[in-house]
């Protein structure tokens, strides 16, 4: 279902918009305490297109769009569909451990999984193909994913046979995976991602060596050298090292630990608001934020690039060739919202445990 954002607006809505345009337009030179409120409306405004469609969007993106915006507010009224993720996550999980018992499972659910990989664009037909060839890795990720989750949510302990997940997943040579340049090449931020994972549920601990592999891949001075698809590859799996350690904004990270991520994003801020998409740049902003350093100038010239970002007949931000659908748009608007909007803490969770299934 194509949900366009410009079906979404009501009279209010429209006026809303007006008020924050002559906002954006008549506050640019003023105090910083008005920039950072003129920041806030714009993200309040486009939350305000998303929770009226909210409804209507695809179940993944619901998931994507409550757990943010919970850890965002702590609001109640995302619960219910965290705990909706939660109910299918559980079944998923039973089904995908149940199944290990059998031999050749693992094997066969990599070849569904990679026969099923959306093919819309070039990186995602190269990943597809990346996957092909790497053996039980596609069912392997997918499981450390949905493993995680149910730790995010305080479920690991309602997961049946939850040792025979976990002896599967340390059997898994993931170091070969995570430090291969091919896979690093097309991958890094799901690389980024996934050692965390491994680190965080006690099965594996690869930040290292990761980290010094993704380094050799892109040295220091070497973004000027990459091609669009690598440098925009670099920038996100920069971004996801700081975002998986925060176990996706539940939680403050180590700004020494990130520095020599941080410090790059510094020298290179100008490239990203010329080179990269709004999702990266909102993400580069989050790195900052997650490390306390609000305010930090990166943090400012993004938010002004987003707020200009925002189409003010669609209430939204769209994709770089203009498009407005909501569901696609989703993973782009939900982090500039949280970029535009930031309140200064974090919500980990929720925890469904309490909710029994």
């Amino acid at each position: 279902m194509t949900i366009q954002a410009s079906r979404r607006g009501s009279p209010l809505l429209r006026w809303a918009w007006l008020g924050l345009l002559t906002l954006l337009v008549g506050c640019a030179g003023f105090a910083p305490e008005l920039e950072r409120e003129r920041h806030r409306q714009a993200g309040l405004a486009i939350q305000a297109v998303y929770e009226a469609a909210l409804p209507e969007l695809p179940p993944g993106k619901q998931r994507h769009y409550a757990q943010r915006l919970y850890r965002l507010t702590g609001d109640d009224r995302y619960l219910e569909l965290n705990r909706e993720y939660g109910r299918r996550l559980m079944r998923q999980l039973d089904e995908e451990i149940a199944g290990l018992a059998e031999p050749g499972h693992a094997a066969a659910r990599s070849r569904e999984i990679v026969e099923g990989y959306p093919q819309r664009t070039a990186k995602r037909r190269a990943r597809r193909e990346m996957l092909a060839d790497r053996g039980e890795i596609a069912f392997a990720r997918q499981l450390l994913f949905r493993l995680v989750q149910a730790d995010y949510h305080g479920l690991l302990p309602e997961i049946e046979n939850l040792e025979r997940a976990r002896e599967y997943l340390a059997g898994v040579d993931w170091r070969a995976f995570f430090v291969d340049p091919e896979v690093m090449r097309i991958y890094a931020a799901q690389v980024a991602n996934q050692v965390m994972f491994l680190q965080q549920l006690g099965i594996v601990d690869l930040r290292r060596e990761v980290v010094d592999a993704f380094r050799r891949q892109y040295p220091a001075g070497s973004a000027e050298q990459l091609s669009e698809e690598e440098y925009l590859n670099r920038l996100y799996g920069m971004t996801h090292f700081v975002i998986a350690a925060s176990r996706y904004y539940q939680q403050r990270v180590d700004a020494e630990e990130f520095a020599w991520i941080l410090e790059a994003f510094e020298r290179e801020i100008e490239d990203i608001l010329a080179r990269a998409t709004e999702d990266i740049q909102a993400e580069v902003a989050l790195s900052f934020l997650l490390a306390g350093r609000e305010d930090h100038p990166v943090v400012g010239r993004v938010r002004d690039a987003l707020a200009a970002a925002v189409d003010p007949a669609a209430g939204m931000i769209p994709s770089p060739s203009g498009g407005t659908d909501l569901a696609r748009g989703e993973h782009r608007n939900v982090l500039a919202i949280m970029v535009l909007r930031w309140p200064g803490m974090l919500y980990p969770g929720p925890d469904l445990f309490p909710a029994g299934s």
